[in-house]
């Protein structure tokens, strides 16, 4: 048995770059494109402005940087200070980067975050467990220190911040780019919410940007926005007319020309705390987390009481892992603050891995296997085979397997993804609730018309993003406003546009609103003789109290 504690202060990181991508198209390799139609996932009250009409900005009036057109790595100045800061604060003001001249979006960033003090308060408790270790990695590479203040842009620091285009995490990862650089997400773990991997995998992104961008900070961050094709399209295109090429120049998404100025304007307060009288958060500049790799799978409820903390806790470090237990096939890593660490691993060394899980008895039914069993108890057929010392995929009928489960106070496990939606669901809101089954070819504007609700609203509701999918038999909450008892009496009327799908039919829409055919035909001065054509809107006055479901 092979345990491995890492102080995340001297921890090892492997590159995931997949080599050869920068041979690739710009059109093409970077996926995080989709993300630029979306405002950042905050998880907070009030969204940061942004400046609706601007002058244009000259090259020469607003360079790209003090530092030029990008901070190069090998041409690196600052370093730590020789005496070891107390805050960690200092230590990474010490080294920070970035410093854009005056112009309103900048200005108009600064604003809003000086003008919220207890916003940065908030970020700052929710980055202590993890800001140490992003500084360290961000040190080792020699990268502008300015980049650990990106999770803040990006997500403030929560790892359940989740947005347009499904990105999730602290630094905001779709899937496809996050499985890009090497995270996995599937049934057990998000590798884009497990802080350690997915700095990696980020620093990684932001390195492979700034290499394709020539060294351009500006650009390389405004790629990771709204993607490299987007980028390098708006550059050609100003290269085309003559036009100055620096990041405040391009015509880029309104998301993605207040994103760089955010980053820039918390590293200018950062810089200048005592000039706008920001104080911010203390953390103290020591490793908070240990890294801890386990070579099996552990239930998470023992490991945090072999820990000596609380599981809540312990989910909080290592909310990456969607059940009850790290992943089958890995990753087993768990982060620990330094004395549970210790407290861990004397624990671990002082068991057997086959105690780290409880263990349920199968009997085998005829036509089982072994892949049918792994789908019923949520596991692998590699670690059935392992458990049972099994080297082939024969089972026979009668016989007995081990089965590993939940621990038994685990078996209303309220961190697990599905209790967590739950939770989400069930929270009590304003108005009346509704619960509705999603059908083949619905989305959440068609719902949000239905109901006439907000499209963010109605996705928030449900842990989603108003542009996530929808899949038939999914069951999502609705709170509508509450109405008067007329209303309550005589069904609740609205009317909603409804474009038509393929394969639809003016009696399949009468039936899915439960209104007539010749109500449709009156209400669109249509005929039924006449077939609907995918696209076509019809108006339709809808009891959304009495809507199938």
């Amino acid at each position: 048995m092979k345990l491995t504690i890492v102080p995340v202060a001297v921890a090892s990181f492997s590159a995931l770059f997949l080599a050869g991508c920068q041979s690739t198209a710009p059109e093409t390799w970077f996926l995080d494109e989709q993300r630029v139609n979306s405002e950042q996932a905050t998880a907070e009250p009030s969204r940061e402005p942004e400046v609706q009409q601007e002058q244009p900005l000259s090259l020469q009036a607003v360079p790209e940087l003090a530092l030029g057109t990008g901070y190069l790595k090998d041409q690196a100045t600052a370093q730590a200070a020789t005496v070891p800061e107390q805050d960690l604060w200092q230590r990474i003001r010490q080294q920070l980067q970035f410093k854009a001249p005056e112009n309103p979006r900048l200005q108009a960033q600064r604003n809003w975050y000086l003008s919220h003090p207890d916003y940065l308060e908030r970020v700052g408790k929710r980055a202590e467990p993890f800001l140490h270790l992003i500084v360290e990695e961000i040190e080792k590479r020699q990268l502008p220190m300015d980049l650990v203040l990106l999770p803040i842009v990006e997500s403030a620091f929560d790892p359940f911040a989740y947005s347009h285009g499904s990105a999730s995490g602290v630094w905001q990862f779709i899937p496809g780019t996050a499985r890009h650089y090497g995270l996995d997400i599937n049934w057990w773990y998000d590798g884009r919410r497990d802080v350690y991997a997915a700095t990696h995998a980020a620093l990684d992104y932001l390195e492979d940007l700034y290499d394709y961008f020539d060294g351009n900070w500006m650009h390389a961050l405004a790629a990771y926005n709204s993607g490299q094709g987007r980028v390098g399209r708006a550059i050609r295109k100003n290269q085309r007319a003559g036009k100055p090429t620096d990041f405040w120049s391009l015509d880029l998404p309104r998301e993605t020309r207040a994103y760089v100025p955010k980053l820039l304007a918390l590293s200018d307060i950062l810089a200048n705390s005592e000039k706008y009288g920001i104080v911010w958060y203390p953390i103290e500049n020591q490793p908070q987390l240990e890294v801890v790799e386990l070579p099996a799978q552990i239930d998470l409820a023992k490991a945090a009481d072999m820990a000596g903390m609380p599981l809540e806790l312990l989910h909080t470090y290592n909310s990456a892992y969607n059940r009850w237990s790290t992943a089958p096939s890995g990753p087993h890593r768990l982060l620990l603050p330094q004395q549970n660490a210790q407290q861990f691993e004397q624990a671990i060394a002082n068991s057997d891995p086959k105690q780290w899980l409880s263990w349920q008895r199968h009997q085998v039914r005829s036509g089982e296997s072994l892949l049918t069993i792994a789908k019923q108890y949520h596991t692998s057929v590699e670690v059935i085979q392992q458990v049972n010392d099994i080297s082939s995929h024969i089972i026979r009928a009668g016989e007995f397997l081990l089965i590993p489960v939940a621990s038994n106070e685990l078996s209303d496990y309220t961190l697990s993804q599905g209790q967590r939606l739950l939770a989400t669901q069930d929270r009590q809101r304003d108005g009346s609730k509704t619960e509705y089954v999603v059908q083949a070819g619905d989305t959440l504007w068609d719902i949000s018309r239905m109901y006439d609700v907000g499209t963010r609203e109605l996705a928030k509701w449900n842990g989603m993003a108003p542009g996530d999918f929808l899949r038939p038999g999914q069951k999502l909450v609705i709170w509508s406003k509450n109405s008067s008892s007329s209303e309550r009496a005589a069904g609740l009327i609205r009317t909603i546009t409804y474009q038509v799908r393929n394969g639809d039919s003016l009696a399949r829409i009468a039936d899915k609103f439960n209104v007539s055919i010749r109500d449709i035909e009156q209400w669109n001065n249509i005929n039924r003789s006449r077939y609907l054509q995918p696209g076509q809107r019809l108006t339709l006055k809808v009891d959304v109290t009495n809507v199938s479901g």
